[in-house]
């Protein structure tokens, strides 16, 4: 197996991370795995490898682990996204990550995008564990829908949770997205007018 040498896995240079690339499996956004996802690994530049080694150290010392579900986003996959979109609607993902929105208004309020950061490779979506176990958020992965914009009043555990990970991770270097909890982007991009397409193998 062999990715471009600017990049690593990130399971191997952070080996205290967990992961599930969700898009090389059928639990995601399409009930499908995307095109470029070969295996269920996740992918990002050096320099993402290295702020995420931070922030992973930054969480262990206050008992937290991080768990990955997506970096490195193929363009290809992106492509995936975009054909997916302009598909009739079978209803087969519409409840667990869209269920107040219609599949054509996703690309037009910024939840897909047709240039993801993710493909420049230092961008990464990811959570919170304790114990192993993925800790409270206020929501899934990919749920398109405002419960998971920082803004909402989640209230509970899952807000002291998504502040958590958005203090720790900005203070590691990362910048959040509004308008999706999970969802961090390196401040200071290595390749930020590059969008790469090499498959993760």
């Amino acid at each position: 197996m062999s990715i471009d040498s600017r990049f690593v896995y990130l399971d191997e240079a952070v080996p205290s991370i967990t992961w599930d690339a969700k898009y090389a499996t059928a639990d995601n956004l399409t009930g499908a795995p995307l095109d470029g996802y070969r295996v269920n690994r996740v992918v990002g530049t050096r320099e993402l490898a290295q702020a995420l080694k931070t922030a992973a150290e930054y969480f262990a010392k206050r008992g937290y682990g991080l768990h990955l579900y997506d970096a490195y986003r193929p363009q290809q996959a992106v492509a995936t996204f975009v054909r997916w979109a302009k598909l009739p609607e079978d209803g087969k993902t519409k409840a667990a990550h869209y269920p107040n929105l219609r599949k054509e208004d996703l690309f037009p309020l910024g939840y897909i995008a047709e240039r993801s950061g993710h493909s420049r490779g230092s961008s990464v979506d990811l959570t919170l564990t304790q114990n192993g176990r993925e800790v409270e958020m206020g929501g899934i992965f990919d749920l398109m829908d405002d419960r998971s914009h920082h803004s909402y009043p989640i209230g509970g555990a899952a807000a002291e949770h998504r502040a958590l990970l958005k203090e720790g991770m900005e203070q590691c270097g990362f910048e959040s997205y509004d308008g999706e909890w999970w969802h961090y982007n390196l401040k200071v991009e290595p390749y930020p007018d590059t969008y790469f397409d090499f498959p993760i193998e």
